[in-house]
């Protein structure tokens, strides 16, 4: 891991800073993509106990960007080593945090890329991490802002939050071709989906999360029953 902080963005930095004060990004690369780098939280935080300002901050903006999750990492891997699944392909990716599912379908050919997320400091390390590995994205705030019609939907670690297990039945409706990547998904079958790999990794920096959401999931959608 590359811990040089210098050329981290002053962007990133400030938006670090209105979270956690008591750390700082560097420039990472990553166990199953290691031609990707991103700018992530450094691996020893947190140091020592958190003043309570922080930890607020914290629990009320968590700075899910400063970290590249292991559903993120897997589906890049999974993309990296599949370019026909995105070559010539308009992609989406929805949630895009660190934008590292997003870079991974650049580098693998696609023709275009939109990386989409609520969070704009999400879209600030999406459009520095992109920068940084040479990568063209489009940046876009709310799937409903969406440009132009889209090929594939990629998205990872959106279904943590169950008021988005909805985005399962919506996503085919927007794409012909849907790849979600989950650790929080406990059975291997979803309805409408196919699961097509099974992968284990950590979070970066590791969070030493339970041993089950370390196991990734990668789920595809079944193709609509022919008229």
């Amino acid at each position: 891991m590359n811990q040089n902080h210098h050329d981290v963005p002053a962007v990133l930095r400030d938006n670090l800073a209105r979270t956690i004060r008591s750390s700082r990004l560097v420039r990472a690369s990553l166990p199953l993509v290691p031609n990707i780098e991103l700018f992530l939280l450094r691996p020893d935080y947190p140091v020592g106990k958190l003043d309570d300002q922080e930890m607020l901050a914290i629990i009320n903006e968590p700075a899910y960007w400063a970290f590249c999750w292991a559903s993120g990492q897997v589906l890049a891997d999974y993309i990296v080593n599949r370019t026909d699944l995105v070559r010539g392909k308009r992609v989406l990716d929805l949630g895009c945090g660190s934008g590292i599912v997003a870079i991974a379908a650049a580098a693998a050919g696609a023709s275009s890329v939109i990386a989409c997320d609520t969070d704009p400091m999400a879209l600030d390390a999406a459009r520095a991490n992109a920068d940084l590995n040479h990568a063209e994205l489009t940046l876009c705030d709310d799937l409903s802002n969406v440009p132009g019609p889209i090929d594939l939907i990629i998205a990872a670690d959106v279904l943590y939050d169950r008021d988005n297990m909805s985005l399962l039945d919506t996503l085919p409706g927007l794409a012909d071709e849907v790849l979600i990547a989950d650790s929080r998904v406990g059975d291997v079958s979803i309805h409408g989906y196919t699961m097509v790999h099974a992968q284990q990794a950590t979070t970066v920096p590791d969070l030493s999360e339970f041993h089950e959401f370390n196991q990734v999931k990668v789920f595809r959608n079944n193709p609509p029953d022919p008229a």
